[in-house]
């Protein structure tokens, strides 16, 4: 149980610091509320009043959603660059030519996206 104790003592601070920090906000911070704040953030979409089932004919922007979805798949794949760079001396020749294949199919992605003109905000 003592090989714990620090592990608990840390969450019991990062605890108290969080609740703490709320409870100073929401006291000190300012209490300015306009129409603006008080709307609901849609990505710059203009929001519309529309019944709970969608109305027919309507249709639905998507590229806000594929842009995040994009943002995603190329996070997720970069971030398989951090264990390669910490252990980059110990894989050799065999770590670099399997990196080096990777960084190949991220950028045929990349410019693949890019020449369908999914990377554009049009």
């Amino acid at each position: 149980m003592n090989v714990y104790v620090p592990i608990l003592v840390l969450g019991a601070i990062a605890t108290g610091f969080a609740i703490f920090s709320v409870i100073v906000a929401s006291i000190v911070g300012p209490k300015r509320y306009n129409r603006a704040k008080l709307e609901a953030y849609e990505c710059g979409i203009d929001p519309m009043q529309q019944p709970a089932g969608r109305a027919p004919g309507q249709r639905i922007p998507v590229k806000y959603y594929l842009t995040a979805m994009l943002f995603i798949i190329f996070d997720i794949e970069i971030v398989f660059l951090y264990p390669w760079a910490v252990h980059f001396d110990a894989l050799g020749l065999f770590g670099l030519g399997a990196m080096a294949l990777f960084i190949v199919n991220v950028a045929v992605a990349y410019v693949y996206e890019w020449r369908r003109g999914g990377l554009s905000w049009d």
